[in-house]
Parts: C-alpha cells; structure tokens; sequence
C-alpha cells in the first residue's frame, strides 16, 4: 500500500486532545469516585509548596497519588516509604501526562503489624540521631515549686496525678487540656510541651519546673498519637524536665525514650515528681539528731584531748626558771659592764685628745693667718697690674680703629671689664670669708678637743717631775707630783 493513498472512509467520530482526555477524566471519575485502595507506600517526595506526593503499590501495578498542602493536617498518618496503608480519597486524571492518580483526603494504618514496623522505623531513626542518649537526660528537681500536667482535662487520669501530689507533698499544678487520642491528639501535646517552655519564669503564669505529659491505658491505636514523631522532638527540645506517664507499664511509646524519666503509671509520676512531705519532715528532724549528738561527741572528744595535751605540758614555772636566772646574771653584770665601757671611752678620748697638742693648732692657725694676710695682700696690686695690663691693650686697640668703631668696641669692653672686676672682688672676698670661716671653725675644735675643757668637766692632769703620768707606777717613781685643775696647779709633796 502506497503511503500516499487516500485513507479508507470511516464514521468514528473526531476529538482534541483535550476533549479526549476530559471525557476520559469524566468516565473515569463518574465511575469510581471516592475509592478505598489498599498498599504499601513507594517514593514519598514533599515539595517546597506542603504537597506530598507518592505511589501505592501491591506486587505487580502502581498507582501515583497526591495530597494536597491543606490536606495534610487530615490525613491521620504521615505517608513514609514501606508503610502498608489503607488510604481514601478520589481518583481522577492527570491530561498533561496521560496518567490517573488519587487525590488522598485519608490514609490508614493496615492492621497493628504494620503500625509496629513503622514504630520500630521512627525509633531506629531517632535512636540513631542520640535522642535516646543517656546523657542528654535532664535530673528531676527535688522539689518543684510548680508542676505542669499534659493530660486531657476529664477522666481519671488528672485526678489520681492531683490526690498522689496532695497526699506526698501539695504543689501548684498548671494543667494544659490535650486530646489524648486521634488525630489531635499529637500536634496538642507537642504544642503543651512548647507551651510550657516558652512561659516566663517567675511570671504572672510562671513557667513549671517540672512538665508531666500522662495518659491512661489503651490499644496501640489508641496511644498513637504518643509515638508520633512531632511528639518525640517537642519532648526532647524540652528545657524542663519531662516525665511522660502513656499507658500502663506495658506499654511503650516514643516518648518515654526521649523523656528524661519514664512512670508505668500516672500515679507513679506523681510519686517521682514529689517526695512524701512527713517522710521529709522526718529525715530532717533525724538529720538534726544526729547533727547535735556529732557536735556534742565532737566537742566532748577535743575537749578531753585538751585535757589529755595539758596533761603532758610542763609547769610553767619550770620554764620561767632558767630564762630568770639569765636574766638576773646579766642584770647584776650590767652596771660594771657599763662603768668598765665608760672608762674605756674616756680613756681613749683622752689618748686622741692628748695627740691634739694646742701649740701645733697654733702653730697651723698662724701659718693660715699669714697666709691669708699675704693674699689679701697681692690681691689689690694684682688686681692693679692686671687692669692697668688690659688698658695699654686697650689703649693700643684704640689707635688702631675708627672712633664710632672704637667707642663702640671701648664701652662693649668696659662693661666685660667692669664685670670681670666685679666677679673677681666677689670671688676674693667669698674666698677670703671661707677662709675665716675655716680657721675660725679650727679654733673652736683646737678649743673643744684641747685638754683645758676636759678639766672643765673635772677631770685634772697629774704630772710628775713635769711629764704627764697616766698609770700608778709612774706615779709613785716621780719625785714630785702636779695636779693640774681647770682653774689652777696644785703641787703635791
């Protein structure tokens, strides 16, 4: 058959494109509507906008479905990759790539097995992110001034938390209401728990110091909500302390392995929350006991070990003893020891003083006075010489200049002249009146240190046959004996 021959007639109507694919969308839709369709989750893909996209499947087909932004708060369960689901919602078509998908409003968990494996996904998740991690626990307050209950507002389980507190120990409780179950129930807990810790300590609604999230017992699906992954973060990130109480003591939530302490029961929370306030009062009281009796026994026991030391001291007087006698000995020794260095003193001051004899001062003090008179005496005519030298140069200088020039020159040397006359009259007499104040000085030590003003303190000097005796023996060869006074000679015969 030639490709260019003319196509056989027929009476099968014409479509678009999109006329075609709208009449399949309405036949398809008109068909099924909402469908019930159960499968485990393929690829799941979130996008930037909030939709979520992804595939059920069974063994053998595929099918693409969508849930949009504003949907997903409904859903009930999360899609995550090999979860097996029962999810509702309508079927339609996508035209722009000739594919149907279903548009899910509602997704199921497909019996207890499978909400257990995705439990046990969720916690290996978080174990591996060190939620679980001992060390990330907070400690309890011993004793919270303020608790905060998450728990639903009716029911039994608020009531037993608030008659154990009353009992052990009474507290200010703040109670924040939570569906404990459905859909609501997790995104109201981790809101209370955020709630909690973003209270102001020490405010008009103070922030607890203690937070317990507590629910009574029920099937898995019951407690659901508590192994939502929302919850398990807003447990962890919590500042306060958390004890989490879900369930019986069999059951096991997500949040009892991110809590900082696990309750089998709420009434057990409430026991760890609190300590039982007679039993306090009654270990204080024993604290206080046996403080008293250690600091009887202990003031008892030094006191009988001082006693026991004291026992061991010598007397004291025993140990006044020999430091009494020295001080006796040497206070008896004092008196000659001080007379015996007195007389050393003088002995030697009369030794240098007998050295200092007045005709050498005087001899001294009459060559520095003729000394004197004859500088006093060069200094005029040398002063003359000198000036009368500078005036023949001067003179000399003169004739051999300009008059303007000369007189200039004649009055700038005048002036260094009449200085230079004036600095030596100046420097003649300070030296003259040094000099005078020197002798004069000299005069009074010859005076000070002569013999004469030792007699003055009456002391006296003995001679013999005209020589200065200082010992006994020589004064008893002497033939005769003069005994010189300050105010006179006395000869002794």
């Amino acid at each position: 058959m030639d490709l260019f021959d003319e196509p056989a007639a027929t009476n099968a109507p014409e479509f678009t494109v999109s006329e075609l694919t709208g009449s399949v969308k309405k036949t398809l839709e008109g068909t099924f509507g909402r469908v019930r369709v159960r499968g485990e989750v393929g690829r799941v893909v979130t996008a930037r906008s909030g939709h979520i996209y992804y595939d059920i499947k069974d063994d053998r087909n595929v099918i693409a479905c969508t849930t949009w932004k504003g949907q997903v708060a409904g859903l009930g369960v999360i899609p995550e990759e090999g979860l097996e689901v029962i999810i509702t919602g309508k079927l339609s078509t996508f035209g722009a790539q000739s594919k149907y998908n279903i548009n899910v409003d509602s997704i199921e968990v497909a019996g207890a097995g499978a909400l257990m494996a995705m439990l046990e996904k969720r916690k290996k998740a978080l174990e591996a992110e060190g939620l679980f991690d001992p060390s990330r626990k907070q400690p309890l307050p011993y004793l919270p001034q303020i608790i905060g209950v998450v728990t639903s507002p009716t029911g039994a389980v608020i009531r037993d938390i608030l008659h154990r507190l009353r009992d052990r120990f009474p507290r200010k409780v703040l109670v924040w209401p939570v569906a404990v179950q459905g859909k609501a129930c997790a995104p109201e807990v981790a809101n209370a728990i955020r709630g909690f810790n973003a209270m102001t300590p020490g405010g008009a609604l103070p922030r607890p110091d203690l937070i317990i999230v507590a629910r009574g017992g029920g099937s898995l699906e019951d407690l659901w909500g508590f192994n939502e992954e929302i919850v398990a973060r807003a447990a962890a990130a919590s500042q306060i302390p958390l004890i989490s109480a879900v369930g019986h003591e069999t059951d096991t939530t997500l949040i009892d392995y991110v809590s900082d302490m696990r309750a089998p029961t709420p009434t057990a929370a409430a026991e760890m929350a609190v300590p039982v306030r007679l039993e306090l009062m009654a270990w204080v009281d024993q604290q206080g006991a046996r403080l008293s009796q250690s600091l009887n026994s202990g003031l008892s026991q030094r006191g009988q070990r001082l006693r026991d030391l004291s026992r061991g001291l010598p007397n004291k007087d025993s140990l006044l003893d020999g430091p009494r006698q020295r001080f006796d000995y040497w206070a008896e020794k004092l008196p000659n020891a001080l007379q015996a260095g007195i007389a050393q003193k003088r002995l030697k001051l009369s030794q240098e003083a007998g050295a200092l004899r007045p005709s050498a001062l005087r001899n001294r003090l009459a060559s520095d006075r003729q000394r004197l008179s004859g500088l006093s005496a060069r200094l005029d005519p040398a002063l003359q010489t000198r000036v009368a030298r500078a005036q023949r140069d001067l003179d000399g200088t003169l004739r051999g200049l300009r008059t303007d020039v000369i007189a200039r020159d004649i009055a700038r040397k005048s002036e260094r002249l009449d200085a230079v006359v004036h600095r030596l009259h100046d420097r003649a007499r300070s030296q003259q009146e040094a000099r005078i104040t020197r002798l004069a000085a000299l005069d009074r030590l010859r005076e000070t240190l002569g013999y004469v003003e030792t007699l003055k303190r009456g002391y006296a000097v003995v001679r013999g046959d005209g020589a200065v005796v200082t010992d006994q023996a020589s004064a008893k060869a002497a033939a005769s004996l003069e005994i010189e006074f300050a105010d006179g000679r006395v000869k002794v015969s």
